[in-house]
């Protein structure tokens, strides 16, 4: 079994903000294979199929940002996923806009989603793929820049961004080896 957690703000107001390219990317997994999301008790929308036997899980969770790790905790303890098992899409400001980048583990970095379930897991031992949004201009704030929509030209470089996502996440539940997707789509 494999979960794939996109992070994300629940509710219109935030539905096609930068900071929710997690959803976005699961979403369009969700689609390509068919799958529905559905609420469950674990606070997050949860999707499920199943690819040469293996039941993949797509997860939203609908906690906000900031407390991802309360939903996604519980979920893996639920369906006995192990951190091996575990992908997280998000945003990242490091990155320029439309740039993707998997690592196997690392740190938050200064994201706070990811600070939450790393605090939730005890561990940050477990794979993620970052996309860039790029960092705010001069006079405008974190938050500001992060719970914008793109705009007319991002929108284009981040369509193609969240295809190679999917992409990758489609090569990862092929393969078993998230070395090797690393390899592939770094």
């Amino acid at each position: 079994m494999k979960m794939i957690v996109g992070l994300g703000n629940p509710g219109k107001k935030y539905e096609k903000t930068k900071h929710n390219i997690g959803f976005m990317t699961v979403e369009r997994l969700a689609k390509e294979h068919g799958a529905a999301f559905k609420k469950n008790p674990f606070a997050a929308e949860v999707a499920d199929f199943f690819v040469n036997g293996e039941k993949i899980l797509l997860v939203k969770p609908q906690t906000y940002m900031n407390d991802s790790g309360r939903a996604v905790g519980p979920l893996m303890t639920y369906f006995g996923i192990y951190k091996e098992e575990l992908v997280v899409i998000h945003d990242d400001l490091d990155l320029n806009v439309g740039k993707i980048r998997l690592r196997k583990k690392g740190s938050a970095g200064g994201h706070n989603g990811m600070k939450s379930i790393i605090s939730h897991l005890g561990t940050n031992e477990f794979a993620r793929l970052k996309i860039g949004i790029g960092h705010p201009l001069t006079h405008t704030t974190v938050i500001s820049h992060v719970l914008q929509p793109f705009s007319k030209e991002e929108r284009s470089v981040m369509d193609d961004s969240m295809d190679k996502a999917k992409e990758a996440m489609d090569y990862f539940i092929e393969t078993n080896d998230f070395v090797q997707t690393m390899n592939r789509f770094n």
